[in-house]
């Protein structure tokens, strides 16, 4: 039996002295959405093991909640870093939250190219640069959510690096300038247009065998409730480009879980995807996941 694995999402405790993390108006010093709550959602919704990205700080005391829970929970969690934007070092932040194998890559969200698509491109000379040469020298995942302003820079960084393993955030949409809100249920909001206008650019990343993409996020940039029909067209785009054994599913928690709930959201793909199969739909998830991220193999499940 495959076990479900959910590819993304976040967890935090009341920013403390032992737990210190930035406040947002999403994050509140006070909210908390603990990894015991996830725990609790998991073992009700039959998802068997997550990827813990960091919220709250790339700071590397701010990393300290999901340090906390990747080493209570080993086989069932990995974690995503956060690398400063002003970090003179870059990969010794990398190697440093790196060290005990449980946080196996680093999530980018402005890759530093020039924004215009014409302007002479040394990628040598982009900010994140070091971050994909580390990324090379010590096997690291990059997970990008980049703007759409870098869209363009992508694929140069992608050809360059073809050993870094790439997972590409909430439908592979590139957020444009000012398009990010936080909306009455305490959620992200992702003013942009599904099938996003970068598509253009990204849909031509699928000769690359190192990336995959995220089937998550649906509730930030649809324009309907639950279950975000709008974009079932853009779902069926990634399968046809990429395959199931490069997409994953991920669930954001939490800010699913008031509206539309955890447990809808595990089943979200039988409304958006439904002409899976079922090698697909255990491929998206979990498979793919488990086996891109080189999760432990939960006793039981193959």
């Amino acid at each position: 039996m495959m076990a479900r694995l959910d590819a993304h999402l976040h967890v935090f405790s009341k920013a403390s002295a032992e737990f210190p993390r930035a406040s947002t108006e999403a994050m509140p010093a006070d909210r908390e959405a603990t990894v015991e709550m996830l725990l609790q959602e998991m073992e009700e919704h039959g998802v068997e093991q997550a990827v813990l990205v960091q919220t709250g700080g790339a700071e590397l005391q701010q990393h300290a909640y999901l340090r906390h829970c990747l080493k209570a929970h080993p086989q069932r969690f990995r974690g995503i870093g956060l690398i400063p934007a002003d970090c003179a070092d870059a990969a010794g932040h990398m190697d440093r939250l790196a060290a005990d194998g449980d946080i196996i890559g680093f999530r980018l969200f402005d890759l530093g190219g020039p924004y215009d698509p014409l302007a002479p491109l040394d990628i040598r000379h982009t900010a994140t640069y070091p971050v994909w040469q580390r990324a090379a020298e010590k096997d690291y995942v990059l997970w990008l959510y980049p703007r759409a302003g870098d869209s363009h820079v992508v694929a140069f960084l992608i050809d360059a690096f073809p050993q870094v393993r790439v997972v590409f955030n909430h439908l592979m949409v590139f957020p444009g300038e000012d398009s990010v809100s936080i909306d009455e249920k305490g959620r992200p909001r992702i003013e942009t247009s599904v099938p996003p206008l970068t598509r253009y650019s990204s849909m031509r990343l699928h000769q690359y065998e190192n990336l995959c993409i995220h089937l998550s996020g649906q509730y930030a940039f649809s324009k309907e409730d639950y279950p975000y029909h709008d974009t079932a067209g853009w779902h069926d785009s990634l399968l046809r480009y990429f395959g199931a054994q490069r997409l994953m599913w991920a669930s954001d928690f939490p800010w699913i879980c008031q509206e539309p709930g955890y447990g809808r959201l595990v089943h979200l793909l039988d409304e958006l995807m439904p002409e899976l199969d079922e090698k697909e739909r255990a491929a998206v998830m979990g498979g793919t996941a488990a086996r891109f991220l080189r999760f432990p193999q939960l006793p039981g499940y193959v």
